[in-house]
């Protein structure tokens, strides 16, 4: 991937998906939701959203539930649940208008994609309580999620996730007088927020919510790639690294490492560094339960 790529990746939070190819299993009966491995697909209001689940459930443990960035699907994700999902249960999903799931039927909003992900918790993870991971827009979708599903969601590790006042931070560092890459990342990150993307979900700006004490990771990038950018990159660097600060709110027990050897996609430059944190917030989650 190049670095110009790249930086298009963390801005606009969507590209073109590669879909997974694979085997699709018939779809778990109910009494087996919480212990179904492998990957299927299941009805949520008439669209079919793929997912996959490994690994066993542990008696007093969060379920884990990985949520992937724009333009991704759950194939990008498969390494790091192989590798959480050798010890305890861990799922991920294509959201509609991702992978192998159904287009979306119209434009989404939060709300909607929400719904999404409460069906494949209330599929996988059975009666358990979960921690969502998610990296970049999957770590914004998972963070806004949070505070209204207080009774499912135990703790959230966030991977470089899109910042919450991404539309507002973008108009404040590149402004209309600008020409070139950055010119084209403001336009093409503009018409993504307003739900020009694969998922058609709209990103407006929004004030982070609190979802209590649940223990929180926030992971940001080390390798400062925005600066790819001509004359803008050093401003939206400094930008990405104050949305992050920003998700910290979220919870009163957060907390925020760099990851230092990682661009955006952290998980597959450092996957030491994502399974730990996961491993620690799952680990303090299931402490207070």
């Amino acid at each position: 991937m190049t670095r110009r790529a790249s930086t298009v990746i963390a801005l606009c939070c969507a590209v073109a998906g590669v879909a997974l190819t694979g085997c699709e299993e018939a779809p778990p009966a109910a009494s087996d939701q919480g212990s179904f491995t492998g990957m299927t697909k299941i009805d949520v209001d008439g669209r079919a959203v793929n997912v996959s689940c490994s690994g066993n459930a542990v008696e007093d443990r969060p379920v884990t539930v990985l949520l992937h960035g724009g333009g991704d699907g759950l194939e990008k994700l498969a390494r790091l649940q192989e590798t959480l999902g050798g010890q305890e249960r861990v799922c991920s999903y294509d959201r509609l208008g991702a992978g192998l799931s159904d287009q979306p039927a119209g434009p989404q909003t939060m709300e909607s994609t929400g719904k999404v992900l409460t069906a494949v918790i209330d599929r996988f993870a059975g009666d358990a309580p979960v921690v969502l991971a998610g990296h970049s827009l999957g770590g914004l979708i998972a963070a806004r999620y949070a505070p209204d599903h207080q009774d499912r969601v135990v703790g959230l590790v966030l991977m470089d996730a899109t910042s919450p006042t991404q539309g507002a931070d973008l108009a404040k560092e590149v402004p209309p007088t600008a020409t070139g890459m950055a010119a084209e990342l403001r336009d093409q990150t503009v018409a993504v927020l307003q739900g020009q993307n694969p998922e058609k979900l709209a990103m407006p700006d929004e004030e982070v919510r609190s979802a209590g004490d649940i223990p929180v990771a926030v992971i940001q990038h080390g390798k400062p790639y925005l600066t790819a950018v001509p004359e803008y990159g050093p401003g939206l660097e400094r930008a990405w690294a104050e949305g992050q600060q920003k998700w910290l709110a979220v919870s009163s027990s957060s907390t925020l490492s760099t990851a230092a050897n990682s661009e955006h996609y952290i998980y597959l430059d450092e996957p030491e560094v994502a399974v730990q944190e996961i491993k620690r917030v799952v680990g303090e989650a299931a402490e207070s339960l």
